[in-house]
């Protein structure tokens, strides 16, 4: 449920005496089904919403309500504004700035300084510290497909360095992990995909527009899929690479091993990504066991080395 929806019917209503559904749904692009429900989420809020059964008929704020500033607390305020502002570091846009707008017209002036202090207690920053330079404008392509219901064309790397050419329907943008997706259906596939911008290049919005289906929510949630997959390997780390190898496993899977090292439980997939993972630390990291693993980084430490010859440095 989107906040600034929320709250840009909000502001529809204490404009218009009385709007319908239909009306509300063409006007935020969703369905009457999701207006019932922001209608339901703004009841529950506190303010009263009456609806209208017939001709003429639609949803109005009850007349004998008074609706002033009070209605959203100072937290309500500072997490909508948090919200927002993370999202217009990285999804440009005149509504964002609209919404933002809104919301900050519902700050009292004696709460400004208060709700300003509060909302930057938290930092969401989700532009990258470097990287493909492509995100960015990719983003706002894909944003304004949505939006317009246009099919979208790119080429895309696979794994393997498998590239295709394909022409999806875009559906939704969705961060991961620090990436950035859009999920949509694949007219080449004929099937639903999650593709990641990064592997793609020469995205370009058409001018065939698509009707929208009732699509499957992307899976996201590969947890319980991982944990059966993973296996435990012991690696030693030297402590300098401590807080990396942090960012894959928690604080109890690791065990002094005298002062300068390290002995870790580490969850293993054995794949490419992960046995790159382990490689990636370098001469700080050495798996103990078990021995086929500790093989396989030999194995793959020899094929690296034959890259660059068997002479001496030079």
């Amino acid at each position: 449920m989107k906040i600034d929806r929320l709250v840009s019917i909000i502001m529809v209503l204490l404009d218009k005496k009385r709007i319908g559904a239909q009306e509300l749904a063409e006007m935020f692009e969703v369905s009457p089904r999701t207006i019932y429900r922001d209608i339901d989420a703004i009841n529950l809020a506190g303010i009263p919403i009456r609806s209208t059964a017939g001709v003429g008929g639609g949803f109005e704020i009850m007349p004998e309500y008074k609706i002033d500033k009070t209605v959203f607390s100072t937290a309500d305020l500072s997490a909508i504004l948090m919200g927002l502002s993370s999202l217009s570091s990285v999804v440009r846009g005149d509504e964002l700035v609209n919404a933002l707008a809104k919301v900050k017209s519902f700050i009292p002036a004696e709460k400004a300084k208060d709700i300003e202090i509060e909302a930057n207690q938290i930092l969401i920053d989700l532009s990258p510290w470097m990287g493909n330079r492509h995100i960015q404008p990719y983003l706002e392509t894909i944003k304004a497909a949505l939006q317009n219901r246009r099919l979208l064309s790119f080429e895309y790397t696979a794994h393997h360095g498998n590239r295709t050419v394909r022409t999806v329907e875009p559906y939704q943008l969705v961060l991961k992990s620090s990436h950035w997706y859009f999920y949509g259906y694949c007219c080449h596939r004929k099937d639903y995909r999650l593709f990641r911008l990064s592997r793609m290049s020469g995205l370009e919005m058409r001018e065939d527009t698509f009707i929208p289906r009732d699509y499957p929510k992307p899976i996201l949630d590969f947890e319980e899929i991982w944990a059966a997959m993973q296996t435990e390997v012991k690696i030693r780390i030297h402590k300098s690479i401590l807080d990396r190898v942090l960012e894959y496993c928690s604080c109890g899977r690791f065990a002094p091993d005298g002062e300068e090292h390290y002995l870790v439980n580490f969850p293993l997939i054995e794949n490419e990504y992960y046995y790159d993972i382990l490689l990636s630390f370098g001469d700080k990291c050495e798996c103990i066991e078990p021995l086929h693993v500790r093989n396989e980084l030999k194995r793959r430490i020899y094929d690296l080395a034959a890259v660059y010859g068997d002479g001496l440095l030079t």
